[in-house]
């Protein structure tokens, strides 16, 4: 059986604010950072969240 979770974009906004913050960056700044390969393990985890959240925000 599988789980359904369903979010609010103003969930989504939130969780991608808060997720910006924990690694002490804005957007601008982590997608250059993800361009060029200097993330940490965490901070790519939170890049590829915040793209899929995008992707939610824009579908």
């Amino acid at each position: 059986m599988s789980t359904l979770i369903r979010r609010t974009p103003a969930d989504l906004r939130a969780q991608r604010e808060r997720l910006l913050a924990e690694v002490h960056m804005d957007y601008d700044e982590l997608h250059e950072r993800a361009a060029v390969h200097t993330l940490s393990a965490r901070e790519l985890a939170v890049w590829h969240t915040i793209e899929g959240i995008d992707y939610l925000l824009d579908g």
